[in-house]
């Protein structure tokens, strides 16, 4: 068997072990987060947005469904890895990964893209159960897609990076609880920065989830508070850091070689 055919064998191997796990616990990955979308639909977009009104030219209820789509991508792309990588420390077979002879981007990939199979999937859920409550009128099937995969992407690296740091299951909930929840409810799902006062609306572009929110908006709605390329020079910036500073983590051994 060809090093590149060994390669394939164990990212493929990797990321079915990795489809597997959450599927196989679907009641506790797929059904909470659709859940908990109805909730924010019924209080948000039904009870709440009618006082509203419309926002950026939409209904509230049709503006607000780009972030809560985006919003179930980013928490679940984060917690699959974390949870995994972390898991695979906890029982020692981690260990067996990096004695195999496969260089480490086949590790970090697999992964990463188990992570990215649990967002898209938890991410198609939601788009399913916004259709109850929204007529989605798709702006840019391109837009939408590309912002959908690389925000996946992007918090399935942190949530690589977390896993790597963590001495306990603690561990692996202060980033999201802490970090990643005031990012996300911050990042413009629920508003437009236009409403904010001019210094609010400065801080708010210090918030990298504004840009991938904004991004995934204009996908879907033809609308954005932020410049699309400026929103995917941010996003790919994002991807290209965190996936150097993976594989710096791996190549040294941190949190792993002891």
């Amino acid at each position: 068997m060809t090093f590149k055919m060994t390669y394939w064998v164990a990212f493929r191997t990797i990321v079915m072990k990795e489809m597997l796990r959450f599927m196989r616990i679907s009641a506790q990955t797929l059904l909470p987060p659709a859940i908990t979308t109805v909730l924010y639909f019924i209080i948000f977009g039904e009870l709440i947005g009618a006082r509203i009104g419309d926002m950026a030219g939409f209904r509230y209820v049709d503006f607000i469904v780009p972030g809560l789509i985006l919003m179930a991508v980013i928490s679940n792309s984060y917690a699959n890895v974390v949870a995994s990588f972390y898991g695979s420390k906890f029982q020692h077979y981690v260990e067996e990964m990096l004695v195999a002879p496969l260089p480490n981007w086949v590790i970090l990939l697999g992964f990463v893209s188990g992570g990215v199979a649990r967002g898209v999937m938890v991410g198609i859920v939601v788009t399913l159960v916004a259709l109850f409550f929204s007529d989605i009128q798709v702006h840019s099937y391109a837009v939408t897609l590309a912002v959908f995969v690389l925000t996946s992407i992007l918090f399935s690296l942190a949530g690589f990076i977390n896993a790597v740091y963590a001495n306990s299951f603690d561990d692996i909930s202060v980033i999201p609880t802490f970090v990643l929840t005031p990012l996300t409810y911050l990042g413009g799902v629920f508003y437009s920065i236009t409403l904010l006062p001019e210094f609010w609306q400065n801080v708010s572009l210090a918030n990298p989830v504004l840009y991938m929110v904004n991004a995934f908006r204009y996908g879907l709605l033809g609308v954005s508070d932020i410049s699309l390329t400026l929103a995917f020079a941010i996003i790919i910036g994002f991807i290209a850091l965190l996936s150097a500073y993976c594989m710096h983590l791996l190549n040294r051994g941190v949190g792993i070689k002891s």
